[in-house]
């Protein structure tokens, strides 16, 4: 999947992220809908970074990660407050 971000960036979530990550992703892409408020939303995303997927423990955000997960809290924020 590739995710462009309001900056001009395109990130290919196959080749730019870890296997660890797109699990984390695919989580937060769910999370997003859910949460109400962006605070549950960040800490869901903490929740799932030092859990880990399948084993690995603890996995540090990559700069890719990271830009995606600004624009995932951007979404929530309009989502829940419409009006800004």
């Amino acid at each position: 999947m590739i995710v462009n971000t309001k900056n001009g960036t395109s990130i290919n979530t196959a080749t730019d992220l870890t296997a660890p990550e797109r699990h984390i992703l695919q989580k937060l892409f769910l999370w997003k809908s859910m949460v109400s408020s962006l605070n549950e939303f960040q800490m869901e995303k903490d929740k799932a970074l030092s859990k880990g997927w399948n084993g690995s423990g603890p996995i540090k955000e990559s700069p890719a990660l990271k830009s995606i997960v600004l624009e995932l809290e951007s979404d929530v924020s309009k989502r829940l407050f419409p009006q800004y």
